[in-house]
């Protein structure tokens, strides 16, 4: 068991025998004196994929599952199925595409530094590093003059992930998505 104040992002807890992985944590410190911390968590099931929202005061006991974090790194896809290969052993796995389509979007060939959640000898789930670089691949010619505003366009990436670039941006340069949130976050030189 550990306490609630000690969760952090990507913890694994056990809920109804189930393991759920912290998706966002959030503090609440109330005014009145005396009064306990609480912890706004959002889980999401591993196997379910279900959102699960808790509050906890900060010695709140929480159950640990236990798993092994192994560092993977995606191969290619075929159809509905990805091959990943884990980095210590080298040997290869498949996952559906449902199985992890909040990551699809950001996966591409060769792709490093993805961790696998393993129970029991099985993959529980991914978990993509925070920001990713990908390529461009259509976007609006950019205008001429154009300046780094606040103006923004759409853009397709790689992957098939659409999202809002600034629109100085051109069609084959490479930008910093974050993984979290699926917003954009920089220009890669």
């Amino acid at each position: 068991m550990i306490k609630a104040c000690d969760l952090t992002k990507n913890s694994v807890v056990e809920f109804n025998g189930d393991p759920h992985v912290v998706e966002q944590m959030r503090t609440q410190s109330p005014s009145a004196r005396g009064a306990s911390t609480l912890y706004k968590v959002r889980f999401r099931n591993v196997r379910t994929r279900a959102k699960l929202d808790q509050t906890f005061k900060g010695d709140d006991p929480v159950k640990e599952t236990d798993f092994d974090t192994r560092l993977v790194s995606f191969s290619f896809r075929e159809g509905d199925r990805f091959t990943f290969m884990d980095l210590e052993d080298y040997s290869q796995f498949e996952l559906m595409e449902d199985e992890i389509e909040d990551s699809v979007p950001y996966l591409v060939d060769g792709m490093e530094g993805i961790k696998a959640l393993v129970q029991n000898g099985k993959v529980l789930c991914l978990q993509m590093p925070d920001a990713v670089e990908l390529r461009i691949a259509e976007c609006a010619p950019s205008m001429r003059g154009a300046s780094v505003t606040a103006r923004t366009k759409t853009a397709k990436l790689e992957t098939g992930l659409e999202l809002q670039v600034p629109e100085y941006m051109e069609q084959g340069e490479r930008v910093r998505v974050d993984t979290r949130t699926g917003g954009f976050i920089q220009r890669v030189q």
